[in-house]
């Protein structure tokens, strides 16, 4: 690639002033970064979604109930990648942002595959916040990258793109993740290294305990590795502030902003508190029915987990990444005549997902099930690149990065830290009502050994499992009513708040 040069390396061939007409570099190579950023984007919700998929394996390794699992999911992941998203967004505004993104990759697709190595819950539980740390430095330099290539009436539009790695990694999670755990184990790995010859290989560990979780976390995570350095290699480093119109630039002796000016700033901006609290709520149920939506096909339509990973991922992820890109896309093509598409489409699409979601998560027969999911998945994904697009837009390129991460920090550590936990303490919680109710004397303890349980308690605990479940997501995404309403509030002062007019 004829554009292709180290990192530290920018080019102000083109002026400044024009970089709100053109964006930085050519129209081929910008294309080629978003690409790359979103492929970037991919693998980090690869890693960090695949286990989701792997719920129930992982469940039965253990041992463990689904609010485990939920903290797994959640806290394991959200606390840590919270916490440094700010400080790794503050440096970020002043040192090399495609370096750290490089840096971060590697990082975390080292933890991925070490997840396959975990000998006890906890150890798995401690790998699971290595990739936390990792994927902490992706978006908030990613997002300030983006603004500096693209011109603000190109932004929405390539955010969407490059939020579309939230659908797109979770679909290639449950492709990629169903498959393998659903057909390699230890012995397959170990007989397929005999029959290339490459003995030393399997004679490393003994492949006999290795179970197909295990294999999934280390082939889902090695690609990252060679990524890190492609993205080192061949992405461009752009003049801070480059695409922004000339009275935004930013000047050679003009301060820096503290963390505290810019959350001041921040917090001034009525449109960006609704966006926030809205992305949070959207946050909260997302990832907490994201956990457990492979275990509830698996445990109410008896799917197996190669069936349910494809069906989630390539149906409903499919869905969502048409969901995702329409958002921005239509939100820049409707500026000029509905400015706060922004606003009112996301709050759209979110409130009428409600019904269709408790359509398709009510129903018996799955093939009626999915087309209200389908509906359902696409245009509930509608908030997530306006969440972007806004974040960036109400601050310039001084604070860009800063308020991406402080949108992050606000919807991972809530909506993510919290959001898989509370649905599997509820999910257990009517499990614990409904074996109460089959009148057998049944407990939680008792149904983790079904192997020893007589048909009907057998049965009855198979039940208990999969409508706690199944109840406890229809209640979540309910909630999706309440983020839409905050979305919808942002409309009021979206054109007074936002800096870069997309028009």
């Amino acid at each position: 690639m004829t554009d292709a040069a180290t990192p530290s390396q920018t080019d102000a061939s083109t002026e400044p002033a024009t970089g709100h007409l053109t964006g930085f570099r050519s129209k081929e190579y910008r294309a080629y970064v978003l690409g790359s950023l979103l492929l970037v984007y991919i693998f980090n919700f690869i890693d960090r979604t695949i286990i989701n998929i792997l719920t129930e394996p992982i469940k039965a390794s253990f041992g463990v109930e689904d609010w485990q699992m939920g903290l797994l999911g959640g806290p394991a992941f959200a606390i840590l990648y919270t916490f440094l998203g700010i400080p790794i967004a503050r440096l970020s505004e002043r040192v090399n942002r495609v370096a750290i993104i490089a840096l971060a990759v590697g990082f975390w697709s080292l933890m991925t595959v070490l997840c396959g190595f975990a000998t006890t819950f906890l150890i798995l539980f401690l790998f699971r916040i290595g990739v936390s740390v990792g994927e902490a430095g992706c978006t908030p330099p990613a997002q300030s990258l983006i603004a500096d290539y693209f011109k603000p009436s190109s932004r929405a539009t390539a955010v969407s793109i490059y939020a579309l790695g939230v659908p797109l990694g979770g679909m290639f999670a449950a492709i990629f993740g169903g498959f393998v755990a659903g057909n390699l184990d230890g012995p397959q790995v170990a007989a397929a290294f005999e029959a290339w010859g490459w003995t030393w290989a399997a004679n490393v560990l003994d492949w006999s305990q290795i179970e197909g979780w295990r294999i999934a976390f280390i082939v889902v995570g090695i690609p990252g590795l060679l990524l890190s350095l492609t993205v080192w290699l061949t992405v461009r480093e752009p003049p801070r502030g480059y695409s922004d119109p000339p009275e935004m630039q930013r000047k050679p002796d003009e301060a820096r902003t503290s963390f505290l000016q810019v959350m001041g700033i921040l917090l001034r901006k009525p449109t960006y508190v609704h966006v926030v609290i809205g992305a949070t709520v959207a946050s909260f149920i997302g990832y907490g029915v994201g956990q457990f939506t492979t275990s509830f096909l698996i445990r109410t339509h008896g799917l197996t987990i190669q069936q349910a990973a494809l069906l989630f991922g390539i149906i409903l992820g499919v869905m969502a990444a048409i969901g995702v890109f329409m958002s921005g896309w239509l939100s820049d093509r409707w500026a000029k005549r509905y400015p706060t598409s922004l606003s009112w489409l996301p709050a759209l699409g979110m409130g009428l997902s409600v019904p269709f979601y408790a359509i398709g998560y009510s129903v018996d027969n799955l093939w009626l099930a999915m087309p209200p999911l389908m509906i359902a998945a696409m245009i509930h994904y509608f908030y997530l690149g306006p969440m972007y697009a806004i974040s960036g837009g109400v601050v310039d390129s001084r604070m860009r990065a800063t308020a991406v991460a402080l949108t992050l920090f606000v919807v991972n550590l809530l909506g993510y830290g919290l959001g898989p936990p509370t649905i599997g303490a509820l999910s257990t919680a009517l499990k614990s009502v409904a074996l109460s109710g089959a009148d057998l004397g049944l407990t939680l303890d008792a149904c983790r050994n079904l192997g020893t349980l007589a048909e009907e308690a057998f049965a009855a605990c198979r039940n208990a499992d999969a409508k706690g479940l199944q109840w406890s997501i229809i209640i979540f995404n309910c909630l999706y009513a309440w983020a839409a309403l905050h979305y919808l509030l942002a409309g009021k002062t979206l054109q007074r708040d936002m800096l870069h007019k997309t028009a």
